[in-house]
């Protein structure tokens, strides 16, 4: 059997800060919000203004620093950083995420700025692949912010991601942060700047690729026992996904494979022939995640490559144990997704 190749699919091109859908008001709501207690002056406004009406991003940043050099105490200066975080968000280039970002660190010194900044760069930094810079980042952002999930979980998957690319610097930080995650999102504390809707759909969405991408480290780690129950704990949370069934029917046949060679070694006898049932039983087990993967993935094309290597492997173990294909497109049409 081939090597089950384990591919990094998922993709950060939208970033999972801005997936989430940050809760940063408008800037012309907040200066029109005729309950703050203090209003910007007419000047304020007008600088105010020249940010949100500057025609690109660049314009925008150059029109920031202008209201800070002349406003730094402005009634609107955190709202004013926390729209230009929002405009940063919304660029799909990360390099331009990145220096955007890096000169917003430049204008907003501010703790509670910084902090918002840090958020948007880290996820810059995971665009464009630069590990060492979004774990550097990402540790003083999370010295401050020790449950800020959105980051923890970006971290986490990742670093997860890299590793499987072959790229073990970050294993151990993304165990800690995606274990912090998991607590945090089972715990259901919602972060301040999420809605009820959007914490739902975070945690539907985020919590099963967590088990899912620490349940795969701890399988390259050879930690079996705890790979197989967070992969079935991912599989439990969402049963939509077939590269976590793949990866289950992977660490079975693991388990197949070594029953498979003690069968070989032993002399004919009760012991061999009992050895032969527990290679069976895992074959089975096989079998059966292998179909289930297939019958998730068929017809999906992000899965086709997925597909196509499980089917061979599943057709060479069907016939093994049934001694003909009979049968296995009914076993694959079960597990399709209804």
């Amino acid at each position: 059997m081939k090597q089950l190749i384990i591919s990094a699919r998922r993709i950060f091109a939208v970033g999972l800060l801005a997936a989430i859908a940050m809760s940063v008001p408008a800037l012309a709501y907040s200066i029109q919000d005729k309950n703050k207690p203090a209003q910007p002056s007419a000047d304020e406004q007008k600088a105010l203004s020249k940010v949100q009406n500057a025609p690109t991003l660049a314009a925008k940043l150059e029109a920031a620093k202008e209201y800070m050099k002349k406003y730094s105490k402005g009634v609107e200066r955190f709202k004013l950083a926390q729209y230009m975080v929002a405009e940063v968000a919304k660029s799909t280039d990360a390099a331009t995420q990145i220096s955007s970002s890096e000169t917003l660190m430049t204008i907003f010194n501010d703790p509670k700025e910084t902090l918002l900044i840090s958020g948007i760069l880290i996820d810059g930094y995971v665009k464009a692949t630069r590990g060492e810079d979004a774990f550097r980042v990402g540790a003083t952002h999370l010295e401050k912010a020790p449950g800020d999930v959105a980051i923890l979980t970006q971290l986490s998957i990742f670093g997860i991601e890299q590793a499987k690319r072959g790229n073990a610097n970050f294993v151990q930080q993304s165990q800690t942060y995606g274990a912090k995650a998991i607590e945090l999102i089972e715990a259901d504390k919602m972060p301040e700047n999420f809605e009820a809707a959007t914490w739902t759909e975070y945690k539907t969405r985020w919590l099963p690729q967590l088990y899912q991408s620490l349940g795969i480290v701890s399988y390259m780690m050879k930690n079996t026992d705890d790979a197989q129950a967070k992969l079935e704990k991912a599989a439990s949370l969402n049963p939509n996904d077939p590269f976590t069934y793949a990866i289950l029917g992977t660490l079975a046949n693991d388990e197949y494979q070594k029953y498979a060679q003690q069968y070989k070694n032993l002399m004919a006898g009760p012991v061999k022939d009992e050895a032969l049932k527990r290679a069976h039983t895992k074959m089975d087990a096989v079998i059966d995640y292998f179909a289930h993967a297939v019958g998730l993935a068929e017809g999906n094309t992000a899965y086709q490559a997925l597909h196509d290597q499980l089917m061979e492997d599943l057709k060479t173990y069907y016939q093994a144990r049934k001694g003909s294909l009979d049968g296995l497109q009914e076993l694959i049409n079960k597990y399709k997704k209804q």
